[in-house]
């Protein structure tokens, strides 16, 4: 029998159900196995391809070098070192691993997603002691409730179907204290929102008013809600009550 990498004994005794038999095949931890998930559009069926995978990867890359600040962690939501995050959307991990850089050895990144391409890219070139990645409905969190001292997502929500249930989850995920940080770089009335409604809106995207926001993170039990706009892109962020 193969012997589980260092990470996910870390990783699975984090899980509401762990399972008997882990599939750690391609080198993340498969929770869906032969489930499909349907993409939300004809961009994250792109996304979700193996050409996509790598584009994506090479892309997002490119982008945090050339505009670092669209992609800036809000300071007031840095984890602590030691700390616990998890990385909703991760595609191929290298924020992830950046977050596990950041709480060191002693902490935790995990990245979730549901593309096989993009977790196999991550799986191959991100996996280290502290960084592990799980295929996983970002709706249904696989973790228990006050699991992460951070949960991020940096342009993945509005890919996902039902963000709102997805956010709902990642608050749950969170210890009292524990802060939320998601960009997305599709705000209402933004370029993307208008490519939509040109098109019919069958971008498949979803698209976020700031006070919407708010008030939907407030009835999840967050306090401290925090948006605002860099550039193109929209950022939230908001603690979870203590």
């Amino acid at each position: 029998m193969r012997p589980t990498p260092p990470v996910f004994t870390r990783v699975l005794p984090l899980l509401t159900s762990p399972p008997e038999q882990p599939d750690l095949d391609r080198g993340y931890l498969d929770l869906l196995g032969g489930r499909p998930e349907a993409p939300s559009g004809p961009i994250q069926s792109f996304w979700e391809s193996g050409l996509g995978s790598g584009l994506y990867d090479h892309a997002q890359s490119l982008a945090r070098r050339v505009i670092p600040g669209w992609f800036r962690l809000p300071s007031r939501a840095r984890p602590p070192v030691g700390g616990r995050v998890l990385d909703i959307g991760c595609g191929p991990g290298n924020f992830t691993a950046a977050l596990g850089n950041r709480v060191g050895p002693s902490g935790l990144a995990v990245g979730l997603d549901v593309s096989r391409p993009m977790l196999a890219r991550a799986a191959r070139t991100a996996t280290s002691d502290n960084v592990g990645f799980v295929r996983a409905d970002a709706r249904e969190l696989p973790f228990p409730d006050g699991t992460f001292d951070l949960v991020t997502s940096l342009a993945a929500l509005q890919l996902i179907p039902e963000p709102e249930q997805v956010l709902a989850a990642a608050c749950r995920a969170l210890v009292p204290g524990g802060w939320l940080a998601v960009m997305v770089p599709t705000p209402h009335d933004g370029m993307l929102h208008v490519v939509s409604r040109l098109s019919g809106n069958r971008t498949g995207l979803s698209f976020f008013d700031p006070d919407d926001l708010a008030e939907q993170l407030d009835s999840a039990g967050m306090g401290a809600v925090h948006t605002h706009r860099r550039g193109p892109v929209l950022w939230f962020s908001a603690q979870r009550t203590a």
